[in-house]
């Protein structure tokens, strides 16, 4: 097992800790997996919602939390590798970006799209960038624009596949189609195409494999494809560090795997989720209430949503699960009890 190099720092554990809002991957869990040697991902979907004026200035509330969360991981992890995991779906992207490289990110990861104009945002700084892709036509689209418009390539390429947790980059017949051997064919393709642009300068683009890493067997069948590591949600959820609330940790570990269910989300983008009384009534057709806007989505019509992502991941958040939306991976189901940051690398390294 090689450590993994992103830029100039070296991450002894080659493992990601995948970035979850609302809420769930703040500077605490951050922190604490920077601290043991892998990498720690803050996420900034509506990471200010504590904020005593979220409900009227989210824009602000959000951007002030960007900083105070990387301060608390800083003061738990002075000299690991801790960065932030940026939607490209977000209204404010940009501004989250240039926050974040302001915090300090050694690193942006950025996925649910193509984040075309993320090399512009830390221009100047030693912040690195990575793409999330699904496909290796996602791969060559974004390597191939960044290296026309901005004549640099990524740092790093997180590849994510059907069974992972939350928004998902695939459509509902994409999600039936693809085993676990399909899809070991798209991630061969799409190291190709890493390889090409590495090739082109001069240099190694680390890759990491995300969607159901839950043992050390599939960690362990990353590195036997290729990739250089992994990236883990799901399992950092239910350990003591987790920024999440108790109920929502408790969620997964009383999930069984038929209540592992994938619904769209108000922006029509297949998500998988934990099959609670909220979600049902979502399947059921039913329109749920929602606060005013906060601003969280670009493409979101607040008239014409079945119900607020915002609202039902606060919820979540907040505790309140059966009201909430929960986002999981497809492994959820396998929690059984609530164990440390240091416990959950320790099984997934052997």
């Amino acid at each position: 097992m090689e450590p993994l190099k992103i830029g100039s720092k070296t991450a002894k554990i080659p493992i990601i800790q995948g970035g979850m809002g609302v809420g769930i991957s703040l500077g605490n869990l951050a922190g604490s997996v920077a601290a043991q040697g892998a990498v720690g991902i803050i996420s900034t979907a509506q990471i200010g919602f504590r904020e005593p004026d979220f409900d009227k200035n989210p824009r602000e509330a959000n951007l002030r939390a960007i900083e105070k969360e990387m301060k608390k991981a800083r003061a738990i992890s002075p000299d690991g590798i801790i960065g932030y995991n940026i939607m490209t779906a977000l209204k404010e992207h940009e501004a989250h970006a240039r926050a974040a490289v302001a915090a300090g990110a050694d690193l942006i990861i950025s996925g649910a799209g193509l984040p075309t104009d993320l090399p512009a945002y830390v221009q100047g700084s030693s912040t690195c960038i990575a793409p999330i892709v699904s496909s290796d036509k996602s791969a060559k689209v974004i390597l191939k624009y960044w290296d026309r418009k901005y004549k640099r390539t990524a740092d790093l390429v997180v590849i994510e596949g059907p069974k992972a947790g939350g928004h998902l980059g695939f459509s509902r017949e994409e999600l039936d189609y693809y085993t676990d051997e399909l899809y070991e064919e798209e991630i061969q393709k799409i190291l190709h195409t890493v390889k090409e642009y590495a090739a082109k300068y001069s240099c190694k683009i680390p890759v990491v494999v995300a969607g159901g890493i839950y043992n050390h067997e599939k960690f362990m069948r990353a590195l036997e494809l290729g990739a250089d590591g992994v990236q883990v949600g799901t399992r950092f959820v239910t350990t003591e560090e987790c920024d999440a609330h108790i109920n929502y940790k408790m969620a997964y570990i009383n999930a069984r795997r038929e209540d592992i269910t994938i619904a769209k989300s108000p922006v029509g983008m297949p998500g998988r989720t934990i099959l609670n009384p909220f979600m049902k009534r979502v399947i059921l057709g039913e329109r749920i209430p929602h606060t005013p806007c906060h601003g969280c989505l670009a493409r979101c019509n607040p008239a014409e949503i079945p119900y607020c992502i915002t609202d039902g991941l606060v919820k979540a958040a907040n505790g309140d699960v059966d009201h909430a939306l929960l986002f999981c991976g497809a492994e959820a189901y396998r929690a059984e009890k609530i164990e440390t940051v240091k416990d959950v690398l320790d099984s997934l390294i052997g």
